[in-house]
């Protein structure tokens, strides 16, 4: 398996040349200062257990701002900051790129990693539904930022775009364990605020966009987490090493996803497989639950309702299937979770008044493997991006 997703991140990729993301409008850009953002505004509210009442949530859920400057037509850098939840605030992308030709450029910097469709396309204008995809969300783990270096570049004859980076990984021991079954590799995100580093990881996609509408992608990820078990480590000390040694995960990610749009129809869908090893280690000495193996897809359907109408603005129904399972394998006295297998069933309406402004509702039906019980929510959510 490591010889295979190897071999894919040697091959290598990223972006897609006719969906843009913030980043690469910027790159794209005239000489000079380049200013945008998006936003998320939310009201969230679960369905009555029973007798027991939830109340609604609204929240501020993002807003962002982008800042970018292009020196040359060589030389340029981007810039995200992030207000999430009003009072949070994080430095999501501040990279440097430097244009040797057009089959490659050198990238250095807190950068997005490309994994999946919404890791890298995540402004909330650019997917149907109020919320980013748990799939996404759990196995990806979207927003996933780290700091590093690598190379990207196109092939326009093979309608091939590539990218290739070097990164810090996950954060999986700080005096206590950081991973769990719930929710994976999610906690261990370092997000480039004082990143700390005990091996390289490597990251890498290859996007194909040659047939109209259709854009096809393939991401990895292969290498070991971090510890700070081994800051200050003697080496001589074969029990404190062999102690530091179990708080690191090896970590495998492959990502398969596709878009397609012709007309009104539109279609997506993805698949994520994560494999970790030395979970068993890990999970003794550190107390935890985390999976061996995690996985996660989802399929989307969507369909512009006002195609026949004499209107630039557009009404998405959409609806989507998802499963997201942190426990699809478990090693050593671990058992598997049923709760951490989980399906979400989402259908809505997305109305977009003008390009990059859109009012969002859902519906969603959420279950998971330990029960035949279901939990529904209702979402309502503006979307902005410029």
């Amino acid at each position: 398996m490591k010889k295979t997703i190897l071999n894919l991140i040697l091959v290598a990729v990223a972006f897609n040349l006719t969906a843009q993301n913030s980043a690469e409008k910027i790159i794209a850009g005239n000489k000079g200062l380049h200013i945008g953002g998006y936003g998320q505004v939310d009201f969230n509210l679960a369905s009555r257990d029973g007798t027991i009442h939830k109340n609604g949530t609204l929240d501020v859920h993002r807003l962002v701002t982008f800042f970018g400057y292009n020196f040359n037509e060589k030389a340029s850098f981007v810039s995200e900051v992030e207000f999430e939840h009003v009072s949070e605030v994080s430095v999501e992308q501040a990279f440097l790129n430097y244009k040797i030709k057009n089959n490659l450029t050198v990238n250095a910097g807190l950068m997005l990693i490309p994994m999946g469709i919404q890791n890298l396309y995540h402004e909330p204008a650019t997917f149907n539904g109020v919320e980013r995809t748990n799939v996404d969300k759990y196995i990806v783990p979207t927003t996933w930022r780290e700091i590093g270096v690598g190379i990207s570049g196109k092939n326009i004859e093979n309608s091939l775009n590539y990218q290739l980076m070097v990164i810090n990984g996950f954060n999986g021991y700080d005096d206590d364990g950081v991973f769990s079954g719930e929710s994976g590799l999610r906690s261990g995100r370092q997000k480039g605020a004082k990143s700390y580093i005990t091996f390289p990881d490597f990251a890498g996609r290859i996007s194909y966009y040659g047939k109209p509408g259709l854009n096809l992608g393939v991401s990895a990820y292969l290498g070991d987490s971090e510890s700070k078990a081994y800051d200050g480590l003697d080496l001589s000390d074969e029990t404190a090493v062999s102690s530091a040694d179990s708080t690191i995960i090896g970590v495998q990610i492959l990502g398969l996803d596709a878009r397609y749009q012709t007309g009104a129809l539109q279609l997506r869908g993805q698949y994520i497989m994560a494999i970790l090893s030395n979970t068993d280690q890990y999970n003794t000495l550190t107390d935890k639950d985390l999976g061996s193996k995690m996985t996660g897809y989802y399929a989307e359907l969507g369909y512009n309702l006002l195609i026949n109408c004499n209107t630039e603005n557009e009404l998405i129904g959409f609806a989507r299937y998802e499963n997201y399972n942190t426990h699809t394998e478990v090693e050593g006295g671990v058992t598997i979770n049923e709760e951490y297998n989980r399906t979400d069933i989402t259908v809505g309406l997305g109305y977009k008044v003008a390009k990059g402004a859109m009012f969002k509702a859902d519906y969603q039906i959420k279950s998971d493997a330990s029960s035949e019980e279901t939990r529904g929510q209702f979402n309502f959510g503006t979307a902005i991006w410029f």
